[in-house]
This record gives structure tokens, sequence and C-alpha cells, in this order.
């Protein structure tokens, strides 16, 4: 049952950062909690395409955490260092 609850519940992440795309204020984004999801994102995108079997649902949900850690980081960076006021 393992097998099953654990990549569903990680699926949580890349959901949780797409929901904020879409609502939050960039004013709440946390730089260096974002650069960590990225590298974490990134280590187990990596594990998942080394491991044999590969482990493709894995992958595909590291892979859009992946993406959507970086739309985030380009709007804090947007908001932080670039916005003119």
């Amino acid at each position: 049952m393992i097998d099953f609850w654990g990549p569903v519940a990680n699926w949580g992440l890349p959901l949780a950062a797409l929901g904020d795309f879409a609502t939050k204020d960039p004013e709440f984004i946390s730089g260096p909690m974002t650069c960590a999801l990225i590298i974490y994102s990134s280590v187990f995108m990596r594990f998942a395409w080394r491991v044999q079997p590969r482990n493709m649902l894995l992958l595909a949900c590291h892979a859009t955490n992946f993406s959507a850690q970086n739309l985030q980081l380009v709007r804090f960076v947007n908001h932080n260092y670039l916005k003119k006021e």
C-alpha cells in the first residue's frame, strides 16, 4: 500500500506550488525554500531515472515540481529584485 500512497502524497508539492502560482502574491514566496525544492526535485529526478526499474511516476512528479518551483523563483526574483516602484 505504501508503494501507492507515497508517490500520491508526493504530488502535494507541485500541486501546492501551482496553486500558489495562480492565487498567492509573490511577496510570500521564500527564495531559500524555493531553491531548496529545486535542488530536491533535481536530485530525485535523477534517482527516479537511474533506479531500475525506472520510476516514471516519481520522475513526472519531480519534473512537475522542478518546473513549478522555477516559475515561483522567477516570480520571487521579479518581485524582489526587478520590480520598479
